[in-house]
């Protein structure tokens, strides 16, 4: 398991300094000087290529790279142009705001959706098996900050239970940080069903089609012991990956919701950066949601086993 472990973590390491040098040198092509951006409109031409020169942007791209790279390796990501705070701190903070939404989201849809697949999939070509696969095909064609405006709607504005603007930390009140993270995770849930129903249920159906499943219900076993104790197992396995997928995806990817709910998260973190040619931050920002992926995909992995017994790691 160790070996598995210390192959898979030597195999991602390529994958990290790629995204490091992509997102190094495209964000040299973003218009605007973020020396100019910083001082002002009434900035001298000496004032601009002073700060240039204390930001480091007047060496050359490899120069630059050379040195942030190894400030990076040494848990230094420097500070942000903007505001001057340390990098590593803004982006944690904004981290674990995203991270508390997508993550109760995901395990929610996880528990909604994959029994609905089994069950359509066992049902198949029955009213609950149309029932279920339109429903999902009607949530996967919603787009979410539609979906959240609806929900902004009726449950904000509408009946007035929920909060519409604002946020509060969970670490500062409990009650109140809980309401103003009920509509982005319902929103969150809503969508993401819609994938996970489609993908137990085709998973359920290629596992019901094998000899084994034939086997088991010859000998007498009941339906409800075949689908859950030889059927489930087995088909979980794509399934768990896609969950894996949808996980590291939305950590990178919640700035619509994040903007919809005005929610200080790591992707409006990264879409303000960007607006502000804020480079230390967007790189912190992009960095931190590679590592993200290469740390739910070396779960998944890690985990497979469990629901695939065909699957060891060595």
């Amino acid at each position: 398991m160790l070996r598995f472990i210390l192959n898979r973590l030597l195999m991602a390491l390529p994958t990290v300094l790629i995204v490091a040098i992509t997102v190094f040198a495209l964000i040299r092509f973003i218009p605007g000087d973020p020396a100019a951006l910083l001082l002002g409109d009434m900035a001298q031409p000496d004032q601009i290529a002073q700060m240039r020169a204390e930001l480091g942007l007047d060496k050359s791209m490899p120069e630059q790279f050379l040195i942030w790279g190894g400030n990076v390796l040494t848990g230094d990501f420097g500070r942000s142009i903007v505001n001057n705070e340390p990098v590593l701190e803004l982006v944690a903070s904004r981290f674990v705001v995203s991270a508390e939404i997508v993550v109760t989201a995901v395990l929610l849809a996880s528990l909604i959706a994959v029994p609905a697949g089994v069950i359509a999939a066992w049902r198949q070509n029955s009213l609950t098996d149309l029932a279920l696969i339109g429903t999902a095909t009607v949530l996967l064609s919603v787009p979410t900050f539609w979906l959240g405006l609806l929900l902004l709607l009726l449950f904000g504005l509408e009946l007035g239970w929920l909060p519409v603007l604002g946020y509060v930390s969970i670490g500062d009140q409990i009650t109140a940080g809980l309401l103003y993270l009920v509509l982005p995770i319902m929103t969150l849930v809503i969508h993401e069903m819609g994938v996970l129903i489609r993908m137990a249920r085709a998973s359920t159906l290629e596992v019901l089609r094998l000899d084994y499943i034939t086997h088991a219900r010859a000998k007498g076993l009941s339906e409800s012991a075949v689908l859950w104790k030889h059927a489930f197992k087995n088909a979980f396995g794509p399934t768990w990956t896609m969950i894996g997928l949808i996980l590291g995806n939305l950590l990178g990817g919640i700035a619509v919701i994040e903007t919809v709910f005005t929610i200080p998260g790591l992707g409006r973190l990264m879409v303000d950066s960007i607006f502000q040619r804020d480079y230390p931050v967007i790189q912190g920002c992009l960095l931190l949601v590679a590592f993200s992926y290469v740390v739910v995909n070396l779960i998944v992995d890690l985990l497979y086993p469990l629901f695939d017994p065909r699957v060891v790691a060595e």
